[in-house]
């Protein structure tokens, strides 16, 4: 018995080696230290980078064209998992940055689509919710476009679409990458 055209088992095989690119190259990234990573030069995404938006969905199903906010305004994408204590620990300083500069600057957290799902991830929003979209990254195509090294990491896109900002762990300074992108008192 033939299960499914040809075509559709080499998209359904294309999605499950997606997906275990990205659950690896989490795991050997999170077998790091922050201090290790932090002690790289180059983390994520190069700086200067203009990435190509892409389409995500929310954890509710809604279609997100991140065209809408690429090169249109200052972005910043937080790569999160409801499993990270690093992405807990940085939630005062998101909410906070969000709250400061919300009305210049669009926030989205992106689920990686590792140890979770769309149900588990709105079961932990009931309880520790997040004051901007969260966005479901299911095949991993924010997490390979952003070369995500690890949750708990920022990337900041200027008003022009390139990446301004990169970082990870919970000793970033947001507000004061935000206030020298957007503008304000870094201090």
């Amino acid at each position: 018995m033939k299960i499914g055209t040809q075509k559709e088992q080499k998209e359904s095989a294309g999605r499950i080696a997606a997906r275990a690119g990205v659950v690896l190259m989490m795991f050997l990234l999170t077998a790091f230290s922050a201090s290790d990573l932090a002690a790289q030069t180059r983390i994520g995404i190069e700086h200067g980078a203009v990435p190509e938006p892409l389409t995500l969905t929310t954890i509710d199903g809604e279609t997100v064209d991140l065209a809408e906010s690429f090169g249109q305004r200052p972005v910043v994408l937080e790569f999160w998992a409801t499993w990270c204590p690093k992405c807990e620990a940085l939630a005062p300083k998101m909410s906070a940055a969000h709250e400061e500069f919300g009305d210049r600057v669009d926030f989205y957290a992106i689920a990686v689509a590792v140890g979770q799902n769309p149900e588990r991830v709105r079961r932990h929003l009931e309880h520790h919710p997040i004051p901007f979209p969260v966005l479901w990254d299911e095949d991993g195509a924010a997490t390979r476009r952003f070369q995500a090294p690890t949750t708990a990491y920022i990337v900041i896109l200027d008003a022009d679409g390139r990446v301004a900002y990169t970082g990870v762990d919970v000793d970033q300074d947001i507000r004061g990458a935000l206030a020298r992108i957007v503008g304000g008192d870094p201090g």
